[in-house]
């Protein structure tokens, strides 16, 4: 199972100069899953050719994933033993990242978006619970840009006989309708909270942090999600 992971920062450092490219239409659906904290829905929200580019430019690039701790120190652990990867930009890279800023609006700055990250789940591997923001001040400084405002996850590959690999939000309300159950595993432990099935080409899109007075933000600690892949087929690429 491989998944893109796209950030938006909250302050956004001195600006970059970007060439951007001639990105073609691109049109996909929206659905509301939460509007507290908000969380949207999003079925193909990137393309089969690029699924089919994500995966060409990543191969053999990964390595163990790793996390920050309190002073932003990169450290492998057992809590995260997936693999992962920057995208170095090209063409097709900046067109999903364009489409990535234009869904939250015009006012948000490119030079907010963190490199799109690869991340890729094998047999055995997971995530435990974490949140995309950071919550220690050392790394929230106007120096790294600030915290985490938005988060976006994309499906890039899942094989079609895949058990498990569902991205868990125990914190998040499950939705009653049974349509939901196309995109959500409706069968999960009541534990679980809000189970998102691994459906290729497929996003979901969270506000991180909220508003606690003007211009100043705050974690929201129902944001927490984990990846369990203890059933997952291994991938194959």
């Amino acid at each position: 199972m491989l998944i893109a992971s796209l950030t938006i920062l909250a302050l956004a450092p001195a600006t970059i100069a970007h060439s951007f490219p001639n990105c073609s239409p691109h049109n996909y659906t929206t659905h509301i899953l939460s509007i507290s904290p908000l969380v949207i829905y999003i079925p193909s929200f990137i393309t089969p050719v690029e699924s089919a580019h994500l995966q060409a430019i990543s191969k053999g690039k990964f390595s163990s994933s790793q996390i920050a701790d309190d002073s932003g120190q990169q450290l492998l652990t057992n809590t995260r033993t997936s693999q992962s990867t920057s995208l170095e930009s090209d063409d097709i890279v900046r067109c999903i990242e364009q489409r990535a800023l234009d869904f939250q609006g015009f006012d948000t700055k490119r030079e907010s978006l963190e490199p799109l990250q690869l991340v890729q789940y094998a047999q055995n591997q997971e995530y435990h619970a974490h949140t995309d923001w950071f919550t220690s001040p050392a790394q929230t400084t106007s120096e790294f840009g600030g915290n985490r405002l938005s988060s976006f996850f994309v499906y890039v590959y899942a094989s079609s006989d895949i058990m498990g690999g569902g991205t868990q939000f125990p914190l998040l309300d499950v939705p009653q309708n049974e349509r939901w159950c196309d995109w959500l595993n409706c069968d999960a432990e009541l534990e679980d909270g809000v189970v998102f099935r691994p459906v290729q080409g497929n996003a979901v899109f969270w506000r991180n942090l909220v508003e606690v007075t003007k211009g100043t933000y705050a974690g929201d600690r129902r944001t927490r999600k984990r990846v369990p892949c203890t059933n997952c087929m291994r991938d194959i690429h």
